[in-house]
């Protein structure tokens, strides 16, 4: 299959939002699982100060999030998503909502957490990839912890990406500790992904 470019990406991602439960998100029990599964990796280190949720689809995971963390900021590189996740949200003001690509986004603050899943197969190549996770781990506190969640490698090459979970998570390996690791799994073979708790070397001051 022909892989998919940047662009590609992107139009696919618009395309794929335009539905009313894009990815079947609310609706799929393994997508209500899987969404389970992240929430107890998030939880998991205790209270949660300052978090970013790096893809935020339709709010399907946000509304789950957003009540544990005192402070929460909601990236995503779709403008709809953005919207629709406030919409449904009811714009609470704890929350902070930003329009970029997880490439280009920075910040002057730190989180103690960040959540990715689903995400990083869609920036293209693994050198994308690479700085897509060195940038996140840049904005993570010291201590603290990113849950990644992703299908595997060989489902997202088979859908025309470049690589997925093994592939992220051997990167993440390079700069955090991994603590943790899940296998969600459903009925079909598009349903089998991998989530995995991270931590940054150091302690939170």
């Amino acid at each position: 299959m022909k892989e998919l470019t940047q662009i590609d990406n992107y139009q696919l991602l618009n395309r794929e939002l335009a539905a009313h439960d894009p990815w079947g998100l609310d609706a799929n029990p393994f997508e209500r699982e899987r969404h389970t599964q992240m929430l107890q990796l998030s939880l998991a280190h205790g209270s949660i100060s300052n978090a970013l949720e790096v893809g935020c689809a339709a709010g399907a995971f946000t509304v789950q999030l957003a009540p544990h963390c005192k402070r929460l900021t909601v990236m995503d590189i779709v403008p709809h998503a953005i919207e629709r996740t406030r919409q449904r949200m009811k714009d609470p003001p704890h929350i902070k909502w930003i329009v970029s690509d997880v490439q280009q986004f920075s910040s002057d603050e730190l989180f103690d957490l960040i959540v990715v899943a689903e995400v990083l197969y869609y920036v293209g190549e693994i050198a994308e990839m690479r700085l897509a996770v060195r940038n996140l781990v840049r904005t993570l506190a010291p201590g603290g912890h990113l849950v990644f969640g992703s299908a595997r490698d060989a489902n997202c090459r088979r859908w025309g990406h470049v690589a997925g979970a093994e592939t992220v998570i051997a990167i993440l390996n390079e700069t955090l500790i991994e603590v943790e690791r899940l296998e969600c799994r459903g009925e079909s073979a598009n349903e089998d992904c991998l989530l995995a708790r991270f931590r940054k070397p150091g302690s939170v001051s």
